[in-house]
């Protein structure tokens, strides 16, 4: 967008005016900043299972069951899995937008992890609960 003068054109558009709208700049702080609060967030939560597990006095299925069944445990194990899962997701995201240059092949990686992710964090939240609500392995004839 330039005025012509002759040979050369002169530019009217201020050097600000030439970048915007034209970097990348479309939702990165918000995911960095969901990486920082989810990796955090597992700090904690990740202490609080190793350690939890470590003070059961055994870890056959009985102990654990029960161990879940209390509500603030059955909770933090279902949020340590979510964040768990969403923070893995973050970053497999990050490297294919990243690493992957054909479009076409982005998009498909992209879909690809999202259903995978959505599909293993839910298995898992799913095991938690039906373990924590007492769903027993299937005793013998």
């Amino acid at each position: 967008m330039g005025v012509p003068l002759g040979i050369a054109t002169v530019n009217l558009r201020s050097p600000l005016g030439t970048v915007l709208g034209t970097g990348s700049a479309k939702e990165g702080s918000g995911r960095w900043w969901a990486e920082r609060l989810s990796a955090v967030a597992l700090i904690p939560l990740t202490l609080w299972f190793f350690f939890s597990l470590l003070l059961l006095p055994a870890l056959d299925f009985e102990t654990v069951r029960t161990w879940l069944a209390v509500p603030m445990t059955g909770f933090l194990a279902v949020l340590l899995v979510a964040v768990l899962a969403y923070h893995s997701y973050l970053g497999t995201m990050a490297v294919i937008e990243d690493y992957v240059h054909a479009h076409g092949a982005k998009t498909f990686w992209l879909l690809a992890v999202r259903f995978a992710y959505v599909l293993v964090g839910g298995a898992g939240i799913y095991a938690v609960l039906r373990v924590a609500f007492g769903a027993g392995v299937a005793s013998g004839p």
